[in-house]
């Protein structure tokens, strides 16, 4: 088949090659170089994507408008306020609509579906800037990351990934390794293991690249010998406030704390997360989970030591971003 990114979606992963993703990074990698330089040629003169964000965001809106500004693109932001979109209108409807108003789409919400349903309806190029099930731009921008803090081939490249095993970064973090031949491990509870179907999916994709794949209920085991520790947030978007109480008995084992980046045993190790991070009683959620549970006051998924120490490189990560994100619009509509 040729090889060819032009109008492509980007709607989980699963449908994107190893040599897609590579393209992609490269692509990522030059296009950074050239902001850097000051020698950027702008790609997407003329275009004009649709941002629709049915859930907030500060790192994925931000990198898209940036993104598309650097590129010579215009941006409409979308919100459930400002539209009709599952009001009085359906994703079918509202598909139909904006492709043909928009050169492309961006959608952030819960369902996997409404992000499927924009790219079978809209005739233009669709990219899941996140949902329930999959968050695909975190991923290119976290391999970036992780190549840009490491000297190995990506393929040698070994991460773990610490906390809710099922939440949307965890089965994209499988899946992005699984697809690069990447040492991937999942630390988690078993009560919060990723799926079997999911698991067994990645398993066939590592069967192709020679990815290693781990998922266990031990912290240490997971991150044994590996280059980057991933976490997320304990209790996602749109969860209720119940599921602390759950979550912080099960997890408190996987918090990313100074014992559990001692047990990778690599003084190189690096802390990565997607933000934003709950590393101390600063915000009003940390402050509130603080004041139930008192263990958690210096941090929830992450303690405050880790998170500022110079292992963190959650802002190089943030602001990838807009770098891949850059690359996904320049492949699909440059």
């Amino acid at each position: 088949m040729p090889f060819n990114n032009r109008n492509r979606d980007l709607l989980s992963l699963v449908h994107h090659s190893e040599r897609d993703l590579h393209y992609l990074l490269d692509l990522a990698r030059d296009l950074k170089r050239a902001k850097y330089a000051g020698v950027e040629h702008q790609h997407l003169r003329g275009k004009n994507i649709a941002l629709i964000f049915e859930k907030t965001s500060t790192r994925t809106r931000c990198a898209f408008e940036v993104a598309a500004y650097d590129e010579g693109a215009h941006v409409t932001y979308i919100d459930p306020s400002s539209s009709q979109i599952g009001h009085k209108e359906s994703m079918k409807d509202t598909a139909r609509v904006l492709g043909r108003m928009y050169d492309a789409i961006e959608y952030r919400g819960s369902s996997q579906a409404n992000v499927e349903t924009l790219a079978e309806f809209s005739g233009v190029p669709v990219f899941n800037g996140l949902t329930d099930e999959f968050h695909p731009t975190q991923m290119l921008a976290d391999v970036l990351t992780m190549t840009e803090h490491s000297d190995k081939p990506i393929h040698q490249i070994s991460y773990a990934f610490v906390g809710d095993g099922r939440n949307n970064v965890a089965n994209s973090l499988l899946l992005v390794g699984s697809k690069l031949g990447m040492d991937v491990r999942i630390g988690a509870p078993r009560e919060l293991w990723p799926s079997e179907e999911h698991v067994a999916m990645c398993r066939g994709f590592a069967e192709l690249s020679g990815a290693r794949i781990t998922v266990t209920d031990d912290p240490v085991a997971a991150v044994s010998g590996v280059d980057f520790v991933h976490t997320d947030v304990w209790v996602s978007m749109g969860e209720p406030v119940e599921s602390w109480g759950e979550r912080v008995d099960l997890l408190l084992p996987f918090q990313v704390n100074a014992e559990l980046m001692a047990a990778a045993g690599n003084p190189r190790v690096r802390f990565m997360h997607c933000l934003p991070a709950f590393h101390n009683s600063e915000t009003v959620v940390g402050a509130r989970v603080a004041e139930q549970y008192p263990l958690l006051k210096n941090g929830i998924e992450v303690t405050e030591d880790v998170f500022e120490s110079p292992a963190n490189i959650a802002f190089e990560q943030a602001e990838n971003r807009m770098h891949t994100i850059k690359a996904l619009l320049v492949a699909a509509l440059g």
